[in-house]
């Protein structure tokens, strides 16, 4: 008979003496046959040892009749011996304990990894990366200051709102500023500093100052950036940029009329009146100047850029500085020479003057009939004597009465401003006092007595020792 299993097949030969002893009284052929057809049992004995051995190598148990012994039957073939070659029962239980090594050695590897990582990150956490001393200073003022209304920003935050700083609109000493948007979608202006320790000194006296302030002719501080050398502030962002775009403009077409020039000066002098007087600390600015000074676009301005400003008492009428600070051209005697008097907001006062003589346009040598050759000489003793006598000052634009009205009031105010002693100077509010009044009341102020120092508007200078914050 065949036996199959699988694709095994095998042919097992059973003799047909068994069969027959049960048939002795049924000798006829037709008798035998119906035996046959109604199935009989074939029992052959086997050792049930030699079978498990068989059966662990993946082989199937029978007799060989032939040779009268148990054999194993592999793949469609008897292998003439007890197990399959190949594949003894040792060899397959030495490879599946293998495997098991494998598997047990692989989740042992992954759990060791994890957990160093896990100790790694843990120790980092308590151990933080060492950084400098300037940059503990500044995070820590960050802590202290509890800046509910400024957001801070990462750096990747910055590159996204200014799209990888794609629209640069200035540049200035201390960095470049961008044109960007906020998530909300409103524009803004974002200055990166430069990567100094300077400029970090400017961070903490930008955000200090400027986040305790809220006026309309002081700029809005948005945000900030600080990771490290990663410096940014972000300003509401002003169409008409700077001032000195329209001061220093030989076109035409970019000329304001005095009209807005003087309702720019009030504005500016409302603003540092707000910044002297009217925060919880007196910030005095220390670089008033046209590139500072920023225009929204109805010609509204704002005070920008208090990387120099240092903070004090209201009460107090001077402020310690062991070195000058301030744009050259701009600078307070007092500032740079203490023999001249006390440093105090009568050095913005200064600046002011100085900057409202650019606004005028009466500053530039030519426009004075100066010679270039005698910079040394100081041009408002020129414009001091043409008022004393009341000489025409020839100023570009004045074509109304109106105009010159406007010319006048805003040099005698200036000239008021610049006065060598700073107690002869007036306070911001007294300067808006003047500018809002007539021309009849202002009086001609004593003439100043110094020689100018070089003007370079785009150098400014100050001492790291003095660009701290109270």
């Amino acid at each position: 008979m065949l036996w199959e299993k699988g694709d095994c097949l095998a042919r097992v030969i059973v003799p047909i003496i068994p069969i027959l002893t049960g048939l002795l009284d049924f000798l006829n052929i037709s008798n035998v046959g119906d035996a046959l057809r109604r199935g009989f049992d074939v029992k052959w004995k086997v050792g049930i040892e030699e079978c498990d051995e068989c059966k662990s190598t993946d082989g199937v148990c029978g007799y060989d009749l032939l040779n009268q012994t148990t054999t194993c039957y592999c793949q469609g073939q008897s292998s003439g011996s007890k197990s399959c070659p190949h594949l003894s029962g040792s060899s397959s239980r030495v490879n599946f304990r293998n495997l098991k090594f494998l598997l047990a050695f692989s989740f042992a590897l992954i759990f060791t990894i994890i957990f160093i990582i896990i100790v790694v990150v843990s120790i980092c956490k308590k151990f933080p990366r060492k950084v400098s001393e300037n940059d503990q200073h500044v995070e820590a003022f960050i802590r202290n200051q509890e800046l509910l209304a400024t957001k801070r920003y990462t750096y990747s935050d910055v590159k996204n709102m200014t799209k990888a700083f794609a629209d640069k609109v200035g540049q200035g000493g201390c960095g470049a500023v961008y044109q960007g948007q906020l998530a909300d979608g409103r524009l803004v202006a974002v200055k990166v500093l430069n990567e100094s320790k300077e400029n970090a000194e400017e961070f903490v006296n930008e955000v200090a100052s400027i986040s305790r302030t809220s006026h309309v002719n002081v700029v809005s501080l948005l945000g900030f950036c600080y990771q490290r050398k990663k410096r940014a502030l972000i300003y509401e962002f002003m169409s008409n940029g700077s001032l000195d775009k329209f001061i220093y403009s030989k076109g035409t077409s970019d000329r304001l009329e005095w009209k807005t020039l003087h309702e720019i000066a009030t504005g500016i002098a409302r603003g540092l009146e707000y910044l002297h007087r009217g925060c919880s600390k007196r910030i005095l600015h220390f670089d008033i100047k046209p590139q500072n000074i920023l225009l929204d676009e109805n010609f509204c301005p704002k005070i920008s850029d208090f990387g120099l400003a240092k903070l004090c008492k209201r009460e107090d009428s001077a402020v310690s500085m062991l070195g000058a600070r301030g744009t050259v051209g701009y600078i307070a005697p007092e500032v740079f020479c203490r023999n001249f008097g006390k440093v105090s907001y009568k050095s913005d006062v200064y600046s002011y003057g100085m900057m409202i003589f650019e606004m005028v346009g009466i500053k530039k040598d030519t426009d004075v009939g100066m010679s270039h050759t005698t910079s040394d000489v100081y041009f408002p003793n020129s414009i001091y004597k043409r008022l004393e006598v009341g000489e025409e000052l020839r100023l570009d634009g004045v074509i109304k009465e109106e105009d010159e009205e406007i010319s006048r009031k805003m040099i005698l105010v200036s000239l008021w401003c610049i006065q060598t002693n700073p107690s002869d100077r007036p306070s911001m509010s007294e300067v808006v006092e003047m500018l809002e009044g007539s021309l009849q009341s202002l009086q001609l102020p004593p003439m100043p007595f110094l020689s100018s120092p070089p003007r370079s508007p785009g150098v400014r200078y100050s001492t790291s020792s003095s660009t701290s914050t109270s």
